[in-house]
Parts: structure tokens; sequence; C-alpha cells
């Protein structure tokens, strides 16, 4: 009997296991992959591509992550955004494993003038702790709805010459602790590249609730950039957020090692306030939780301060 009853126990847990990796499975054997996909953008679409099983949460490193840096690669071709490099994938080594950034540019018609730069980390935390059967944290809201602003601000400036040129950065590896901007950062400044300030586009898919903002400026109190682009936006589309300057989050995003190590104005903008979606780093961050109004609303909004601002000639945006 004991026999029996270790043998019963050993196949419920065998089927409960497999129920837990289905989704795994799922993942790893799917055919959609970013050369499947269509190159007619659309933020919904890429967001949902992003963010979906198949790219098993986009940690550094896979496969899955490597399909979407090929997906970031078609949309940049597609709206004619040049490499900024030789190639669009900047790489470099978290440990054992080669990881890349992507980034691109609008070239503008003075580009003597400061580089703005735009950008969001791609990478998520692959998998979570199992919640219904699902292990796949696919990281809708943190980070594809930053990438695919990056994205859409892309396709804008690539309609709407500036005369500033303007580099879009996705960063791999934030989630290994800011490494791709790291990179990043340092290889800027072996080679002499000093942006006029970084917009870092962090987890924008909530809408905040009793705001006069609609997205909080990390490190406001660095530099007068929310005033500068409030009035370049004419409205108050970014703001002070007090628990965002609690936690210290400021250091915590990819803008940080770009303020380090180049000494710009480097600010993320997020509407993550820590009460209005409860599923950070969860299996749960999922695309059918964004509010897409929101976030196409949101995104339209920064259009207009970012066009004014690359459109200007003279440096109004300073450290404090």
């Amino acid at each position: 009997m004991k026999n029996i009853i270790l043998l019963l126990a050993i196949s419920f847990g065998l089927i409960a296991c497999q129920k837990a990796t289905e989704k795994t499975t799922e993942a790893l054997t799917s055919s959609a992959s970013a050369e499947g996909q269509e190159q007619n953008f659309t933020l919904e679409a890429s967001l949902k591509f992003l963010s979906s099983d198949s790219l098993a949460g986009r940690e550094t490193g896979t496969v899955g992550i490597e399909n979407a840096a090929d997906h970031i690669e078609q949309v940049f071709k597609k709206f004619n955004v040049q490499p900024y490099f030789e190639t669009y994938k900047d790489s470099f080594q978290v440990k054992t494993q080669t990881a890349y950034n992507v980034v691109g540019m609008v070239k503008g018609s003075k580009p003597e003038l400061k580089p703005i730069m735009i950008g969001a980390h791609y990478d998520h935390i692959g998998y979570g702790k199992v919640v219904d059967n699902d292990s796949i944290a696919n990281g809708a809201n943190d980070n594809a709805t930053g990438t695919v602003a990056v994205l859409e601000l892309a396709k804008h400036f690539s309609e709407n010459q500036p005369k500033r040129n303007v580099i879009f950065a996705l960063f791999s590896a934030e989630e290994k602790g800011l490494l791709g901007a790291e990179h990043l950062a340092e290889r800027f400044s072996k080679e002499a590249v000093v942006p006029y300030f970084l917009f870092n586009i962090e987890m924008i898919g909530i809408p905040m609730n009793g705001k006069n903002y609609k997205a909080y400026l990390t490190g406001i109190e660095k530099s007068n950039f929310a005033q500068v682009f409030n009035t370049a936006s004419k409205a108050s589309v970014v703001g002070f957020l007090p628990e965002a300057q609690k936690m210290g989050l400021f250091k915590r995003s990819d803008n940080y090692p770009f303020y380090e190590v180049l000494n710009i104005p480097a600010h993320t903008v997020c509407t993550f306030d820590f009460t209005n979606f409860k599923y950070y780093h969860h299996v749960d961050d999922e695309f059918d939780k964004m509010d897409l109004k929101h976030l196409k609303s949101l995104i339209n909004s920064f259009k207009s301060g970012l066009t004014n601002l690359a459109n200007t000639t003279k440096d109004e945006i300073k450290l404090n």
C-alpha cells in the first residue's frame, strides 16, 4: 500500500510539474519570432509581441530577448532609423553571456548641435513565481511599454526631421544592474559623445490617479529639465512624486549611468507609483492589463516637448 501511495504521489507531482511548465514549453517551442513579425509597426501589435509568452520574459542572454532585439531592429529599419554604430546591436558581456543594446539614430538638419537621447530598457526577468500554472514574467509594463514608446517616438522623428540628431537606445541587462546603460555610457565617454539630455522611459502602461501631471520624473531636483520640458510641451506633463525620491529611483534606472559618467541631465519618466499596479516582477504583468488609451495619449504628450527641444539651438536644460 505504501508503494502504491508513493507511486500515486509521484505521478501527481509529475502532472503538477508538467502543468506548471506548460507555458514555458510553449514559449520555447513557439514558432513565433521577431523574424516572423510583420514590419508594419503598430504600438499595440509591438507591445503584444514583446510581452508575449514566445519571448519567455526577455531575460538577458536568452533566445527571447534576441528575438526582441531583432524586432526592434526591424522597426528601426522600417522607419529608416539608422544604426548609431556599425550595426544596431551594441554588444557587451554579462559574465559569460553576450548581451545587446539596440541603438539607432535619426539624423538632424543641424548635426553639429548636441544630440538628444531617448531610451528604455527592453529586457525583463524571464521567469517568476508560478501562479495558476504560469511561470513567465512577461514584463508588459516593465518595460515593454517603455520600449514601444521609444519605437513610436523613433517613428515620429523619422517622419519629422528635427534639427538635432536624436539617438534611440534600448538597453539590455537593466534587470541585472543597469549593465547595458553602464556599458553605453562608458562607450559614449570614450568616443566623446555627450548628449544634450537623456529622456528614459520606464513602466508607463497604467495611469496615475489624483495628480496634476501625467508622469513623474526621477531626480527632478537634479536639473531644470521638468520646467523646460513642460514649457516646451505647453502642459504639465512631468512632475514630482515624493515616493520616487524617498526610494531613490533616480539611481535605480538606466538614466543614472549617463548622469554619473557623462554628467548630463538624465532622468526617467514613469507612471508606476506603487499604488496603481500590483504586478511588479510578477507573472501577471501582461498585455491585457495595460491601459492602451492612456499609453497612446501619454506618448503623444511626450512628442510635443521632445520635438520642440530637438529643434532648439540653445541648450537651456542644465544641471542644478
